[in-house]
């Protein structure tokens, strides 16, 4: 199954995230959203920062080496990562996502 996964980073580290990985085969595809505004509570204070969104397709096989890394390579300490399984994706494209991620 084909897993969507949704990531907020800084929109500095947002193409070096998206780059490694693919290049590491943890991603067949990652988009990059630019300029998001976040509103949430951090350490008991409110905060709204700019931040980038990464649409991160992967494979549901693939997904936990891709959490390890992602969490690894990501410079918040506790970073979002939430991960959708997609019931609906195009053959041909399921195919090809599970071509590139290994």
């Amino acid at each position: 199954m084909v897993r969507l996964v949704l990531c907020n980073c800084s929109p500095d580290e947002a193409p070096t995230l998206a780059q490694r990985l693919v290049e590491e085969n943890l991603a067949a595809c990652v988009n990059i959203i630019p300029q998001i505004t976040s509103f949430y509570r951090w350490e008991g204070a409110l905060c709204d920062d700019e931040e980038s969104t990464l649409l991160i397709k992967t494979t549901r096989e693939g997904y936990a080496e891709l959490e390890k890394r992602l969490t690894r390579y990501h410079s918040y300490d506790v970073p979002e990562i939430i991960a959708l399984d997609a019931t609906e994706v195009a053959e041909a494209y399921a195919e090809w996502v599970y071509d590139q991620v290994r």
